[in-house]
């Protein structure tokens, strides 16, 4: 067990470090010829829906719930979209390039936001699979990560 105070949320400075990392990432995403195809109907509010998300994922206020859909809106999502293996590697790969430039210098905090990546992006590889409509069932709440992983 990590033995920290505070959430992830608190840890990585909020909604506008979360925001700062977001764009980074998008950034290098939409410029990377393995992954501009999944985001060809990227818009720049995207990002904001991506901070709102980390933003409850990692303790934070649940806006994504509220106001966006919340789990089962982000798994319907990524219907359809035929995520590769060799595309979610890449956006692991852009992803830890982003938190190395936007969050604080703590390797723990690093280590542990970039587990909920590799977690998340697996499942997002998965539900891709499904086509568009596909009846995901109940997901449940959308998911709490913290200090010791999934909560």
């Amino acid at each position: 067990m990590t033995e920290r105070a505070g959430t992830l949320y608190e840890a990585v400075g909020g909604i506008d470090a979360l925001r700062r990392l977001s764009n980074t990432f998008y950034e290098g995403v939409l410029g990377d010829p393995v992954l501009a195809p999944v985001f060809e109907s990227f818009t720049r509010t995207h990002i904001d829906h991506v901070a709102v998300w980390l933003a409850e994922v990692f303790g934070g206020p649940a806006r994504f719930t509220a106001e966006l859909g919340g789990h089962q809106g982000l798994l319907r999502s990524h219907l359809g979209l035929s995520i590769t293996e060799e595309q979610r590697t890449r956006w692991m790969e852009l992803m830890a390039d982003a938190v190395g430039k936007e969050l604080p210098d703590d390797e723990t905090l690093r280590t542990r936001v970039l587990e909920y990546f590799d977690w998340g992006t697996r499942i997002a590889r998965d539900v891709s699979a499904d086509p568009v409509g596909q009846d995901l069932g109940e997901p449940g709440p959308t998911p709490r990560w913290g200090w010791d992983g999934l909560a």
